[in-house]
């Protein structure tokens, strides 16, 4: 009856053992659930509000090669005329999920009908991205003042399969421009402008294994750690977000796997003990 108490004491020791360990794990998922909350996409401030968006450059490209650089959390700006292809580019890194917005001013002039404008984003290899939600197109009435839109991308992998289609980090290029519009308005002066903004996936979309260098047209070599004292302006002009490609390397996947092996060490170890406390003999004393 004794050794049968020893081993009913085992089992229960364990079991509490288990239960904390059980705890611990549900409080520091709780925690993992309270960070990807913090972390998940809210409604943020369109292009035009003001906000803390720092300013950006006041000009646009025309093309691909002449794209202009600009910082996520930054607010670029152009006078263009309608027709005009507007270009914009900047640095997005492996685990981020960019939402870019645009709002264009439209002229006070009496216009001929609506228009029609878009906003596309594109990778370091020039294939259009696809976005997860947002509105790309959108028909301006005829006497509307303004006209937004906006493009949230798929998580940015740090690497993938060559037949895929996934976002892999490097340059990101914005482009906006009228695509339905009536003879009569092309070249009305309209006002641009454009922000993009990024959360961190974490670590549900990490991937193993990460490019050579980012997708940057024109690198010959991955770009260079910018310095700690360098502006978003010069880092965006380097072609590297901020803190350098693939600045960090942790992730919750971390804990995930420690609380892991925390909890296959004591279920080994409770195991064993109740089997070894089983397999005694029923006449031996305790000790034995």
């Amino acid at each position: 009856m004794r050794s049968v108490r020893n081993v009913t004491g085992r089992a229960v020791r364990t079991a509490g053992l288990l239960a904390s360990a059980a705890a611990l794990a549900f409080a520091g998922g709780v925690a993992g659930a309270g960070a990807a909350v913090a972390d998940s996409p809210s409604p943020s401030a369109s292009p035009s509000d003001g906000g803390d968006a720092a300013k950006g450059p006041t000009e646009a490209g025309t093309s691909f090669r002449t794209a202009t650089p600009f910082a996520l959390d930054q607010r670029a700006t152009a006078s263009a005329s309608t027709g005009d292809y507007l270009y914009w580019v900047l640095p997005v890194d492996a685990g981020q999920q960019v939402t870019v917005k645009a709002k264009v001013t439209l002229p006070e002039s009496a216009r001929h009908g609506a228009a029609t404008w878009q906003l596309d984003v594109y990778d370091g290899l020039r294939r259009r991205q696809a976005c997860r939600y947002g509105v790309q197109t959108r028909a301006a009435a005829q006497d509307a003042a303004t006209v937004e839109l906006s493009c949230a991308l798929r998580t940015v992998r740090g690497w993938a399969e060559q037949w895929s289609n996934d976002p892999l980090p490097g340059d990101y290029y914005v482009r906006l421009t009228a695509v339905g519009v009536p003879a009569e308005d092309l070249g009305q002066p309209v006002q641009a402008e454009v922000q993009a903004s990024a959360n961190d996936a974490g670590g549900a979309q990490a991937v193993d294994g990460k490019l050579s260098a980012p997708l940057v047209p024109g690198a010959g070599s991955p770009t260079p750690e910018p310095q700690p004292s360098a502006s978003a302006e010069q880092q965006a002009a380097d072609g590297a977000p901020d803190g350098g490609w693939s600045a960090g390397w942790w992730s919750d996947r971390w804990v995930w796997t420690a609380v892991g092996g925390v909890l296959a060490a004591l279920a080994g170890i409770g195991g064993y003990r109740l089997t070894r406390g089983s397999g005694r003999p029923a006449h031996l004393p305790p000790g034995v």
